[in-house]
């Protein structure tokens, strides 16, 4: 049986206000050719399949066509589970109709755990899927009054870990001598590496778990919401698919990847690579130096438009050499989309910056953030308690935005 491994979509998501729709569907249409030329079996999708909550029509009509498309391919079964990007009402709403195409859908946790545990048969292979969605606090924790904030983190951490432990029981009662298991999840694991794209999911530790707290029954585990390509703890058997395009700066250079797994005495598994359906670059040096690599990407031809960041290694060309840059990509192909200093995160350059109406839409909240810390002399390397409790207000921000 062959099942291929993705997750963090994040359709919709836009890079510095371009939408990378364009992308995505390229994306989507690679993927059903691979299935297809591959012969995959059963997908999976971990968590994150679009950006935000309430996706746009645009964002809804690429999933939905993809979904319509893969079941005249070779998959005979799909699992897809929420991210803590998803909004769970968003994927449940069409659970039911998707059912009937062996589209199974789990948004969030639900009060009976089997509801989670799909048991597939292709040919003479059996399958145990344990498909656990991004598990919020409110599913899985019970709240107690007067609780320290230590307290709420090593009840919620052992409650998740507590989940994996029921469903791994609950699949190894279901399955047979020969039968695998695979598990789905969607949260940071430790010794992940992480790149800007990804939010904080958590408060301190509050949901970090390792390697060893999955259990051992399961011979698979495919996890979402790191956007690295990368196994856990050195067990290869643990291991996020990363995204499948870049969404931030931070990762280029990444290759972007997908997993097969194919069952049988022993489980094999191989990292698929991505291609890069559009070129997103960085480029560093003084605003000559970068004139000139501009000026060379120019000529590269494209299908899709090039996207660069400009990185200035001349503090003393911080204050106009971005607005020159701009000037001069306006009659180039090349799209710069940020142009930024080296050690930007100093508060005298956002400050000159922000003074030559450097348009503020560059910056992320975090980024403006990192920034007053230092301007605070804050060294949030040292205060990482003060960076989760950004992250963890950022997060309830963002989500009553979707509300």
């Amino acid at each position: 049986m062959k099942i291929l491994h993705t997750s963090d979509w994040h359709l919709g998501h836009r890079l510095l206000e371009q939408s990378q729709q364009e992308e995505q569907a390229l994306f989507l249409g690679w993927l059903i050719d691979y299935i297809t030329s591959n012969g995959i079996d059963v997908l999976l999708v971990a968590g994150d399949v679009f950006d935000v909550g309430v996706p746009s029509a645009q964002a809804q009509k690429l999933y939905y066509d993809f979904l319509v498309q893969l079941h005249r391919t070779s998959c005979r079964e799909v699992i897809i589970t929420g991210g803590n990007h998803d909004a769970p009402s968003t994927l449940n709403a069409p659970k039911e109709l998707l059912n009937a195409l062996s589209i199974r859908v789990v948004g969030k946790a639900s009060e009976n755990i089997v509801d989670e545990i799909f048991c597939i048969t292709i040919g003479t292979e059996n399958l145990i899927v344990a498909a656990v969605p991004f598990l919020r606090d409110q599913d899985i924790r019970r709240a107690i009054a007067s609780e320290t904030g230590d307290e709420i983190i090593n009840r919620y951490k052992s409650a998740l870990v507590r989940h994996y432990a029921d469903i791994g029981l609950a699949c190894q009662h279901l399955a047979g001598r020969d039968t695998k298991i695979i598990a789905m999840g969607h949260l940071f694991a430790l010794g992940g590496k992480t790149s800007e794209s990804e939010q904080s999911i958590y408060v301190g530790n509050l949901g970090d778990i390792g390697a060893g707290d999955f259990p051992a029954v399961f011979d698979y585990v495919a996890l979402g919401h790191l956007h690295r390509a990368q196994s856990i703890g050195g067990k290869e058997q643990i291991r996020y698919s990363g995204s499948p395009y870049i969404l931030s700066f931070s990762e280029v250079g990444l290759e972007k990847k997908v997993v097969e797994i194919v069952t049988g005495e022993h489980i094999l598994i191989k990292e698929i690579p991505v291609p890069a359906f559009r070129k997103i670059l960085q480029i560093k040096g003084t605003v000559d130096d970068c004139k000139l690599q501009l000026e060379t990407l120019d000529k590269d031809t494209q299908p899709l438009t090039i996207w660069v960041e400009v990185i200035l290694t001349a503090e003393k060309e911080a204050v106009l050499g971005y607005r020159e840059i701009f000037d001069f990509a306006k009659n180039l192909t090349v799209e710069v989309l940020k142009v930024t200093v080296k050690d930007d995160r100093k508060f005298e350059h956002l400050k000159g910056l922000v003074d030559s109406a450097q348009n503020v839409k560059t910056f992320t909240p975090l980024e403006v953030f990192r920034l007053k810390c230092d301007e605070l002399n804050v060294d949030l390397t040292e205060n990482t308690d003060m960076l989760d409790a950004f992250n963890e207000i950022l997060q309830l921000v963002t989500e009553n935005d979707k509300a």
